[in-house]
Formats: structure tokens, sequence, C-alpha cells
């Protein structure tokens, strides 16, 4: 039974969102403050974290940066409806996705089923991937650059396997969406967008350019060969095709 952190300073919400969840098979924990939420996240108890942005004593966002110093626990961010700065600003410090609020409960718990599915992932015993100066073992999710450690999100990993394992290959917002969120892409969806932008960020540029390229219209590219630098297509200066 998989158990839930819920960090929201809503005591009302939190008593109806662990009810519903508690029916769904979820074990739940509700705190209320950030300091105490970023203490029991810390703790490796919990297979997911739910994470309020507004909270008191510490912000969520605040609660997400440090937490990412020392844990790849999956988190799926509360953010306010519009709040567009906020739900990017947590993408980037390393949410795994977001909810706006007012949520409908069977959206929050399709995005909790579709996170843990991806972290449960049973990977077959296999070689590791090797693509130039990046080196991969899925069996352990750990990953290398020049020899030297990446450090990934969980979410980062799963995006980069997918482009490695497709490299070559033009993958749509939609294709990657569903590989490595767990999901189908929404209107005004942009979430994998800031995960290709976070990942090209840790990898910097290879010496035959951008390693993961967007192409105008269709998706994203991940480039391992020279010749394939100067694709009229491309749009490897913008991370949104």
């Amino acid at each position: 039974m998989d158990r839930v952190l819920i960090v929201d300073d809503d005591v009302q919400l939190c008593s109806l969102l662990a009810e519903r969840l508690g029916t769904e098979g979820f074990t739940i924990e509700a705190v209320h403050d950030g300091p105490r939420g970023l203490e029991r996240a810390l703790s490796k108890e919990h297979a997911l974290v739910v994470l309020d942005v507004m909270l008191p004593g510490m912000g969520g966002l605040d609660v997400l940066r440090r937490l990412r110093r020392s844990s790849t626990v999956p988190v799926l961010l509360l953010t306010a409806r519009g709040e567009d700065s906020d739900r990017i600003q947590g993408l980037e410090i390393g949410a795994d996705d977001y909810v706006p609020k007012p949520f409908n409960p069977r959206e929050l718990i399709a995005r909790i089923r579709a996170i843990l599915r991806r972290t449960a992932r049973t990977v077959t015993p296999s070689g590791p991937l090797v693509v130039g100066d990046i080196r991969m073992e899925p069996t352990i999710r750990e990953a290398w650059l020049d020899g030297s450690p990446l450090n990934l999100t969980s979410v980062e990993f799963t995006l980069l396997e997918v482009l490695i394992r497709g490299a070559g290959q033009i993958l749509s917002r939609e294709q990657l969406t569903e590989a490595v969120l767990g999901r189908k892409l929404g209107p005004f969806d942009r979430v994998i967008d800031v995960h290709v932008s976070n990942l090209r960020k840790k990898l910097g540029v290879a010496q035959h350019g951008q390693r993961i390229k967007a192409v105008r219209g269709s998706g994203y590219l991940f480039i391992s060969r020279r010749e394939e630098r100067n694709d009229p297509d491309e749009r490897g200066d913008h991370d949104t095709p």
C-alpha cells in the first residue's frame, strides 16, 4: 500500500483527501506547515509527496528546494489556478507535476497514480545505455556525464532514458508526456517542456551542439551525431517546439 504525504495548511481539505485517497488504497499522512512538511518528506517513508505552494512557516517552493538537495521522492505540486510562475518555478526546482486549485479529486488521484506507475516501473535487466559521453544504468537509475554523476530527478532520468532510446527520432510532446509522465497531454500543458529545459541545462552542450533539439511543430529529438546538427527543421535555441 503506497504511503502518501500531504503538506497543506487547509485541514479540512487534507481530511477530505485522506478519506478519498484512503478508499483508493493509499495510506495518508497529512501535515500543515512547511518545516514539518520538509521533515516528514525527508523521512524516506513516503512513495509520493503532495505539496501545496502556500504554507505557513516555510513556503512550498522553499520546501521543495531544500528537499531536492538530498531526495528524489516524487512531488506533486498544488498551485493556485492561474499562477503560472509558481508552476514553472516548481517544475524547475524539481516537482514532477502539478495540479491547480481548485481541483477535482479524481484528477488528483489520476496524477498520483501516473507518477507512482512511472516510479514503480520495473526494468528488464540489461546493460548500460551509452551515447557519447552520457552513460545510464537503468537498473539503478543513475547517470553520468563524462564520468561525473548527473544529479537528475526521477522524472528527468526517465525523460533522458526515453530520449536516448529514441535517439535520432522525433518524439512528439504527446509521446513524451505519456511515456514520461504517464498521462495524456492536456491543453496549454507545458510540463514536459519545462522538464526538457531542465534536462538540457544539466546536460550542457556536446561537441556537435545542443543534445536535445526542439523540432518546430513536431517535438524533440535527441542528437547523437554531428551530421544531424544542421537539420533545417530544428529550432535548437528554444525549448518549445
